[in-house]
């Protein structure tokens, strides 16, 4: 009863559809996030002072012969 008495104004409203785009603006936000992370994941280990691993470069490609 009591927030029946409080007018809302129009610009209050939300509908599904509102938030839908709502939903996947946060999902695109979280998934172009990553997406950035993973794209520069070496010069964000580089700014913490992480040092790359060396490959163990034997030759063979990672093929041991035991097929």
């Amino acid at each position: 009863m009591i927030l029946s008495s409080i007018p809302l104004s129009p610009a209050l409203y939300l509908d599904p559809g509102s938030g839908s785009i709502v939903l996947q603006m946060i999902l695109a936000a979280i998934l172009g996030a990553g997406v950035i992370i993973r794209s520069q994941w070496s010069k964000i280990k580089r700014l913490f002072g992480v040092k790359p691993a060396e490959d163990d470069d034997s030759g063979d490609g990672g093929d041991n012969g035991d097929n």
